[in-house]
């Protein structure tokens, strides 16, 4: 990256946190509090930029943003925070924050917030804080350009890496750990930080396990592997599956693979603002119905990706999203039957303004290597 083009990224990053910072001020005038402190690691980023968010906190006031960690990150904080960094050591961290919190009228996050820290802070309060659960997720289901840039990266390099293992490493032969390792290798040679979760690789019987981590299987010829994994990059996470045949695959799996394949096609091109979490899902499960394998089809249809792999909003059938424009999402249907295999294909989608834009670009049609 050049010195211009690093520049320009970082500028966006700061005005990207302080657009972030302007709409939890707004949240709490809401909820009846002039004060914020954010304990949950990707809310600590997400309003700092600081990439080590689980040894820190943020508080946030009408005229100030600070984070608080300690001395083991003060020079790293210098560089990376986008707001005042205080430096202090163990429980002290507590005493800065109420400082900086003054007598206004405190928020805290209720889903995340220890007990003995909860407890504290009532004593020294004098009261209870406002417990709020979800504080923040009504704020980053919609991403911000910075945000967009960022999780556009990890997509693509997330394509790339499925581009390295099907021209090669990925064959009969092999077991479903080293195509793994060759995936991260490869993600973290080119820039990645990590991947967003554990690499799944599963096939033959180990492909009706929806989250089958790689396994020191040896890969057959006729297996139908799924491979889900997802680059991390600068803090965002890319989600994306596809399976993919070791030579010729016999039915069923060859038939299911062309279901969902259909019902992951529609239900990508159902995609639109206004669109209920619901009702996308139910554009799947459709399908599959149609084909007689939507009782195989066991989770949802989807989920939010941004600093955490699993966010908001959700397309189940339990949801009460709506889709609107910024949100970006997995669509993955998919079928699993034990003791015979399974499958599912995944994208990772941008919800636009006039419908969505695919982010993942690897090649999904039925595939033998």
């Amino acid at each position: 990256m050049t010195t211009r083009r690093a520049t320009s990224t970082a500028a966006a990053a700061r005005a990207g946190i302080e657009r972030r910072l302007d709409a939890l001020r707004a949240r709490l005038a809401e909820l009846d509090a002039e004060a914020a402190l954010l304990t949950a690691p990707a809310d600590v980023r997400w309003a700092s930029g600081f990439t080590t968010p689980e040894d820190a906190r943020v508080v946030v006031t009408p005229d100030a943003a600070v984070l608080i960690t300690d001395d083991r990150y003060t020079a790293q904080a210098a560089l990376e925070s986008a707001i005042e960094t205080r430096i202090v050591g163990g429980w002290r961290w507590l005493d800065t924050a109420l400082d900086v919190v003054g007598p206004r009228r405190l928020a805290v996050q209720a889903d995340h917030l220890t007990w003995q820290a909860a407890r504290t802070l009532e004593e020294r309060l004098g009261g209870a804080p406002v417990a709020v659960v979800d504080l923040t997720r009504p704020l980053r289901l919609i991403k911000s350009a910075d945000e967009l840039e960022r999780l556009r990266e990890a997509a693509r390099l997330t394509d790339a890496a499925f581009e390295h293992v099907v021209s090669g490493g990925l064959r009969a032969g092999v077991r479903e750990v080293d195509v793994a390792l060759d995936i991260e290798r490869f993600v973290r040679q080119h820039g990645g930080e990590g991947m967003a979760f554990d690499v799944i690789v599963a096939g033959g019987h180990r492909s009706a396990m929806p989250h089958g981590v790689a396994s020191e299987r040896t890969i057959e010829r006729g297996d139908l592997v799924t491979l889900d994994f997802g680059a991390k990059l600068d803090g965002y996470h890319a989600d994306m599956t596809r399976a993919v045949a070791i030579g010729p695959v016999a039915p069923p799996l060859r038939g299911w693979f062309d279901a969902v394949l259909e019902a992951q096609v529609a239900s990508v091109a159902a995609i639109r603002p206004g669109l209920s979490g619901v009702d996308a899902d139910k554009v799947a499960r459709d399908r599959l119905a149609t084909a007689g394998l939507a009782e195989r089809f066991v989770h949802s249809l989807g989920h939010g990706v941004g600093l955490q792999i699993h966010e908001g909003p959700a397309l189940s059938s339990r949801s009460t999203d709506v889709l609107a424009a910024g949100m970006v999402v997995t669509v993955e249907p998919g079928v699993y039957e034990p003791g015979v295999g399974g499958l599912r294909i995944e994208d990772l989608v941008l919800v636009t303004d006039d419908g969505h834009e695919v982010l993942s670009h690897s090649p999904k049609g039925y595939l033998e290597v």
